[in-house]
């Protein structure tokens, strides 16, 4: 009788399925130090150490979570690696004829969890650089038609912002006929939400555009005053020439915008739009205190 009960729970411990994890473990444990169950006692002694490491390990691990909420709560801080998002060029439009010259890289974005906002960008980015090639074709084709001309566009991106919390990516389109045009936009990502973010968006009301608004006047002002070759279209001054209907009033709702590295709101301005051709396309960092009591949190702005 004593045999039958022996030889039942043999066959019931025999018959107990192997938790996959320590399963995989084992197996992998076998591959590293390879070690056949066949061969001689000795591999056989080392089989059974490593076995026996491997369930003590888990056994722990296993106690651990089941009887302290303390070690569970730290080991669902330990950071799991997720994908990563990155940039890069998807396609790219040239032309090198001799007046006539294009370079039209496309950007993609690649690694976001949310496939409905990675693919909305990347068709948007494609399109917009698509038209771009485009229109420059036509418009090529028109001045050779007319004698002949000079024309270039030079369309890319930057990444602004990089880190584990966002992205920001700016794309900029240069047109050369005669003088030359650029034009900046910016996108901003929350890659750990999965989710775009816009300027409205960080503030609890529209009152952010007159305390910006505000805020960029004073450090045009400043520049103007400490930089006698600042030039800003602003009142109060030193555009001369300029119609009081040309000054800069305010940004636009959904003025181009992106979040640094730092954590601090930058505003931007297309070349042309605030300031003469030379000044390219004004930035202006907003200091953190000039908004902080009309952000709705510090999660993006710091």
């Amino acid at each position: 009788m004593q045999d039958n009960s022996i030889n039942q729970l043999k066959k019931e411990y025999m018959n107990t399925p192997i938790p996959s994890e320590l399963d995989f473990m084992i197996k992998k444990a076998f591959r590293e130090n390879k070690i056949n169950v066949s061969t001689n006692s000795k591999s056989l002694t080392k089989l059974i150490k490593i076995t026996a490491s491997i369930a003590a390990a888990i056994a722990v691990l296993t106690i651990g979570i089941n009887t302290s909420p303390v070690f569970a709560e730290a080991l669902s801080k330990v950071p799991v690696v997720s994908s990563i998002v990155k940039v890069l060029t998807f396609k790219e439009f040239k032309v090198n004829e001799n007046n006539f010259q294009a370079n039209i890289k496309v950007p993609a974005i690649e690694g976001l969890e949310n496939k409905e906002l990675q693919n909305s960008l990347n068709d948007k980015y494609l399109k917009q650089n698509k038209r771009l090639y485009e229109e420059f074709m036509k418009d090529t084709e028109e001045l050779k038609t007319l004698g002949g001309g000079h024309m270039g566009i030079d369309a890319g991106y930057q990444i602004k912002t990089d880190n584990d919390k966002l992205l920001s990516i700016g794309r900029y389109v240069v047109n050369t006929a005669g003088s030359s045009s650029t034009t900046f936009q910016y996108d901003t990502i929350d890659k750990q939400k999965q989710i775009l973010i816009t300027l409205p968006s960080l503030f609890m009301d529209d009152s952010y555009i007159e305390i910006i608004s505000k805020n960029i006047k004073e450090q045009m002002l400043q520049q103007i005053n400490t930089d006698e070759g600042k030039i800003y279209w602003v009142e109060g001054g030193n555009s001369e020439g300029i119609p009081d209907s040309e000054f800069f009033k305010s940004i636009d709702t959904e003025q181009s915008f992106y979040i640094n590295n730092a954590g601090k709101l930058v505003i931007s301005f297309n070349k042309y739009e605030v300031a003469p051709g030379y000044m390219g396309t004004p930035k202006f960092e907003i200091p953190t205190e000039a908004i902080a009591d009309i952000l709705v949190g510090n999660e993006y702005i710091k």
